[in-house]
């Protein structure tokens, strides 16, 4: 299984960014997509991440700004990002758990200019 990301780059602050994250490969059964991010000298930390029935979960620092969503016939997940700040600069990771295995993709750039 392979998950590739896109959709990252520059934008001015109180900008608009849409990330998107499809698997592919032998795929059973997707239980919970989630985005991560990490800035420099900092950890890893949950964005978003939404269930199989579509149960959402945020991190206090993006609530009502960004919004995340999944389309189970594309095996993708999306973070629909507004109201970007200069703090939201990092690289953006999706993750996906097939049944009880955690998958990584490559990782995105974010970078929000003020």
């Amino acid at each position: 299984v392979q998950l590739q990301a896109s959709g990252g780059g520059l934008v001015q602050a109180g900008g608009s960014l849409r990330l998107s994250c499809a698997a592919s490969g032998r795929i059973f059964r997707i239980n919970v997509m989630g985005w991560y991010r990490q800035a420099p000298g900092k950890q890893r930390e949950l964005v978003a991440s939404i269930n199989s029935v579509g149960s959402t979960n945020y991190g206090d620092s993006v609530k009502g700004r960004f919004t995340i969503s999944r389309d189970n016939a594309k095996n993708t997940v999306y973070l629909q990002m507004n109201g970007l700040k200069p703090e939201d600069t990092a690289v953006y990771y999706c993750k996906m758990v097939l049944t009880a295995m955690p998958y990584w993709g490559q990782g995105t750039q974010v970078t929000v200019s003020s």
